[in-house]
């Protein structure tokens, strides 16, 4: 087995170097930029054309995707790359709904599908999250969502009844990779991604129209206000609707072991939609939690801004993971005991199939021979850090790591969490 690549610093966040193509490429979908109209109406148009669908079901996604709208175009300092890329998101996630719509209209017992005692994840990004939810995923037993069927639950109806040999959704999604690996070859050392990785449910939330993702997608004061402070329950009551839809072209029964950052501070909806869920709640020194993920937000940052400012995203992220993380304390009580464990890094790192037999335990989930076989093969095949790893220094975004320390204690004491360097 070849060695574990060295380790990296990048040192191009705020100025991003790309090879001569990738320069003329960005440059090439500035026309296409400016001819995106921004607003809902003309984005629920061309999605209802391009699909050949219009019953966008319930409308608890306007209000929503129309904040974000505004605020992606006004507040995020969006590149012609940028401004593409929402719009495409935007107009994939309509399309995604109507034909999430069209299977009920055609299929009404799908709303009797039982979504048994799901198992969820709740952690920042950077707590071992990732390497969790893929372990547990790859027991057969159960359910997740790769991240091919996340991007496209269901296939277009151009695509139905042809037989097109491998599923087109899951080329799409191996093509994208492939692109942001030519794009940002250093992701992969943050976030390895291939297109049957266990994925999260965010882009499900963004079919119903309200998400944290879209604060990754484009970052705005306006878009965080609004969705801070409105419940977010509908929407989650809809990722869980389309979730039914993905269940039953399952075979056999199942639980569905989901996952997201998000969830950290959507306790509340978590319980009202799942009651009957097991909740696995992540924990890391939160220092090294904001070292990394500014580094990896800023480093994302250089296909969508215009103007990539190290200080402002990382700010904005360390300031969204300390109000995240005060959420998690506040309401961490909320969940049931019986039902919900916490899960420490370092603890993880030491054992992580000790972690894995825990939480099965709880959930009273059989953790069988074929289980073990599959966690172990993945292990083999996934090992940590294979691609190398990114060496992470808040000064980058002049952030002060005494300052963060200090101001992050109160979520360290409360959950025990062991720090890591000064």
């Amino acid at each position: 087995m070849s060695e574990r690549p060295a380790d990296i610093r990048i040192d191009d966040l705020a100025s991003p170097r790309f090879a001569a193509d990738v320069v003329e490429m960005m440059q090439a979908v500035a026309p296409m930029a400016q001819a995106i109209p921004w607003s809902l109406d003309a984005a629920l148009e061309q999605a209802a054309r391009e699909s050949g669908l219009d019953d966008f079901g319930e409308d608890i996604y306007s209000e929503p995707l129309t904040v974000f709208l505004k605020g992606a175009k006004q507040e995020a300092g969006l590149s012609p790359m940028g401004e593409v890329t929402v719009w495409g998101q935007v107009l994939q996630f309509l399309k995604n709904r109507l034909l999430i719509e069209e299977a009920y209209r055609h299929q009404p017992e799908l709303s009797e599908q039982v979504l048994d005692r799901p198992i969820v994840i709740a952690g920042l990004p950077r707590t071992g999250t990732t390497h969790l939810h893929n372990l547990i995923s790859s027991d057969p037993a159960l359910y997740f969502l790769p991240w091919w069927e996340s991007l496209e639950p269901l296939p277009p109806l151009a695509e139905r009844g042809a037989d097109m040999g491998a599923d087109p959704r899951w080329q799409r999604a191996a093509d994208g990779i492939d692109m942001r690996d030519r794009l940002m070859p250093h992701f992969k050392r943050m976030h390895d991604m291939w297109p049957d990785h266990a994925h999260e449910e965010i882009h499900l939330l963004a079919i119903a129209g309200s998400t944290m993702f879209f604060e990754t997608l484009a970052p705005s004061e306006s878009w965080r206000e609004y969705y801070c402070g409105t419940d977010q329950t509908p929407w989650y009551a809809y990722m869980a609707r389309v979730l039914r839809v993905i269940q039953s072209r399952r075979p056999g029964g199942g639980r569905w072991i989901l996952k997201s950052p998000q969830h950290l501070e959507q306790f509340g909806p978590l319980n009202r939609v799942f009651p009957d869920a097991t909740f696995v709640v992540t924990h890391r020194d939160p220092v090294s939690i904001t070292a990394s993920f500014a580094t990896m937000a800023t480093y994302s940052a250089r296909l969508s801004q215009s103007v990539v400012d190290p200080e402002r995203v990382g700010g904005y992220w360390a300031r969204r993971i300390e109000a995240m993380l005060r959420a998690c304390v506040e309401d961490r009580e909320s969940l049931p005991s019986e039902r919900s464990i916490d899960v420490r890094f370092h603890e993880f790192m030491q054992d992580d199939l000790a972690t894995v037999a825990k939480i099965y335990a709880l959930a009273g989930q059989p953790l069988t021979s074929a289980a073990h076989a599959a966690m172990d093969a993945f292990m083999r095949e996934h090992p940590r850090g294979k691609h190398g790893r990114i060496r992470y220094d808040l000064g980058d975004f002049g952030i002060d790591r005494g300052e963060r320390r200090k101001a992050l204690d109160f979520y360290v004491q409360r959950f025990g969490v062991e720090t890591e360097g000064s």
